[in-house]
């Protein structure tokens, strides 16, 4: 089963995206950094999404990024699937943290359980079908919103979703040009169809997370 071995991104201060990442999540292996000044503008097509087990830790994990630097594009807020809030960090990245409980079960932590990268792509069916040809295994299949591959004993589970819809659940405008800012390491390298570059992981370079 092809999976993620790790997501690199591509910052311009590698030092300072290091610092960040280490303060405000305490991410550790499933993040690389690479120094990178191609050029950006406006939504960069994915959002990383930090899920945990209760209220408290999305609290926890969103005060430390605004701490570091983050800037807040959705304030931490209930909502009918639970509880959540989105960063942007200061190298551009989105990260969404959020949890489905609408309540704490237990001490307040910062453990993190699961790692999404999402792919904002401009048809589903599609780029389902190429990574399904590149050896991805469908976990969960919404028609033509989203679709989430399984993860195995990968640190970062892949999902895909609408561009448009994925830039309007993070609070941005889903316009943007240039350089993702990210390379994908897996199993294998190429480019998706909306151009997200994948490379053997033997092949990815970048500090990895301390």
């Amino acid at each position: 089963m092809t999976s993620i071995a790790a997501v690199t991104l591509e910052v311009t201060d590698t030092a300072a995206a290091d610092r960040f990442y280490t303060n405000a999540f305490g991410l550790d292996g499933q993040i690389r950094l690479r120094a990178s000044d191609a050029p950006t503008t406006g939504f960069r097509g994915f959002t990383m999404a930090l899920t945990v087990s209760q209220p408290s830790t999305v609290d926890s994990l969103v005060d430390a990024a605004l701490a570091e630097g983050a800037t807040s594009l959705k304030p931490v807020t209930k909502s009918f699937w639970g509880y959540g809030g989105v960063v942007q960090a200061p190298d551009g990245t989105i990260w969404k943290v959020a949890t489905s409980a609408k309540k704490d079960t237990g001490p307040a932590t910062r453990r993190i359980d699961e790692v999404v990268l999402l792919l904002g792509v401009a048809d589903v069916v599609a780029s389902k079908r190429f990574y399904v040809e590149q050896g991805h295994v469908v976990g969960k299949s919404f028609g033509r919103v989203y679709v989430e591959f399984a993860a195995g004993t990968s640190p970062v589970k892949l999902a895909l979703y609408r561009r448009r819809a994925l830039a309007k659940d993070v609070g941005v405008s889903p316009d943007g040009t240039g350089s993702h800012r990210l390379v994908i390491g897996g199993d294998a390298g190429g480019t998706d169809p909306d151009g997200f570059t994948w490379e053997a992981a033997s092949a990815v370079t970048g500090s990895a997370r301390p």
